[in-house]
This record gives structure tokens, sequence and C-alpha cells, in this order.
């Protein structure tokens, strides 16, 4: 990989791969900190890369770094424990995109990160495979548990609008 494809890379991926890795840990220093890590492997491995295969390998990297970084001290808490909380309100003010963002913030971190990859990235299961390496059906059964915790979470529709 030459510097100019790296540079290239830098602007087309960067806004992307930090979308993906705040949305999963909510701060902004240690978000800037994993996406600088993953360019910095990148550069370190340039050579080794095929420039094609540059935006897998981007987030390949920062995926396990915020796992790592997530198994350093934070524990998730189960969605079932948060069902008996009311969710919604009768007034006239709803933002779902706020009632969204919490449901995804109560998935276990795994469930988290395949369910954004694909949903909100657009990766094909093939791609989440290479970059979390878990296998396909373990991918589709993670989105599948997260999608069905977020429906419980949110419940009936018409109760969130």
């Amino acid at each position: 990989m030459t510097e100019e494809a790296y540079n290239q890379c830098v602007d087309n991926h960067a806004d992307n791969l930090y979308r993906f890795v705040l949305k999963s840990i909510k701060d902004i220093d240690r978000a800037s900190d994993i996406i600088q890590d993953a360019f910095e492997r990148l550069w370190r491995y340039k050579d080794r890369i095929d420039p094609t295969k540059a935006k897998s390998y981007l987030f390949t990297t920062a995926y396990h770094l915020l796992i790592d970084e997530l198994n350093k001290g934070k524990r998730t808490v189960p969605i079932e424990t948060e069902a008996s909380v009311s969710h919604y309100t009768f007034n006239s003010y709803s933002d779902l995109s706020e009632v969204l963002q919490r449901a995804l913030e109560l998935l276990p971190h795994d469930q988290k990160m395949v369910l954004m990859l694909r949903d909100y990235e657009g990766y094909s299961y093939e791609e989440i495979e290479e970059i979390t390496g878990l296998s396909e059906s373990q991918v589709k059964v993670y989105i599948y548990r997260a999608r069905v915790s977020m429906k419980k979470y949110l419940g009936k529709m018409e109760a969130v609008i």
C-alpha cells in the first residue's frame, strides 16, 4: 500500500469507523484512541495489506481493539433485567432515536457489534464473519438475538411513538 493509498483509505473510512466505535463505547476520547490505533496498525503493516482489503482490515482491527477495551472492566446489563421498566410516555414527545439507542446500549457487546455492522454499516454476513472471526451461523444467531431483545424492549411500536 502506498502513502497515497493509505491517505485515501483514511479519507474514505475514518468517519464510518469512528461512528461505529463511538456508538459502542460512548466515549469520544476512547473512541479516538481506538481509531488512531487501528490506523496506526494499518500504517505499520501497509506493505502486507492489499489496498482493496484495507476497509475490512480497519474494521476488524477496530472491532478487536474495541472488544479489548470493553473487556477491561465494563459489564453489560442483560436486557431482561430492564424489561419491567416502562420505556414509553403518554405525552406527545417521543424521540425514537433515543429509544432505539437505549435499546442498543442494553445489548451484550457481541450482539451489539454484529447488529451495528449489519444494520448500521451494511456489511454482509460473510464480511462480518471476516471482521469478527465468528462463524457465519454465530453471526446470524447474534443478530437474531439482538433483534429479538430490541423488539422485547420496544414492545409495541404504537407505545413508543
